[in-house]
C-alpha cells in the first residue's frame, strides 16, 4: 500500500483547509456539467468534483483527488457508493480525521 501521498478525510466545509492537497470525500450526484458533476457533501455543501467518470454513476460517489478550491475537487479515482449512504457517520469521520484523531489518519 502507497502511504506516500494519502489523501485526507473531507466534507464541504473542511475542503478549504486543504486546497492543492490530495483529498477524498463522499458527495450525493445533483447534477452535472461540461467539466464534471455537481455534488452535495456530507455536511450539505454544493462541490464541483472535476472530471471524468469512468461510467454511470450511483446516486452517492467518493472521489479522490486534488482540491481546486475551497468548493471544488480535481477528481483522479472515482468509486461509486450505492444509493444511500450514512451521511451523519461519514460527516463525524470527516471531522475526526481532521481533528483530535488526526494522527491516526495520515
Amino acid at each position: 500500500m502507497d502511504t506516500s501521498n494519502p489523501a485526507v478525510f473531507v466534507n464541504g466545509e473542511l475542503l478549504r483547509l486543504y486546497v492543492g492537497r490530495r483529498v477524498r470525500a463522499v458527495v450525493q450526484v445533483v447534477g452535472s456539467d461540461a467539466g464534471g458533476i455537481i455534488g452535495k457533501s456530507t455536511d450539505e455543501k454544493q462541490i464541483l468534483v472535476k472530471g471524468f467518470p469512468p461510467g454511470a454513476l450511483a446516486n452517492f460517489v467518493e472521489v479522490i483527488g486534488v482540491a481546486d478550491s475551497d468548493r471544488s475537487i480535481r477528481a483522479e479515482i472515482w468509486t461509486n457508493f450505492g444509493d444511500s449512504i450514512d451521511t451523519f457517520s461519514y460527516n463525524k469521520l470527516c471531522q475526526l480525521a481532521s481533528g483530535e484523531f488526526k494522527h491516526l489518519f495520515l
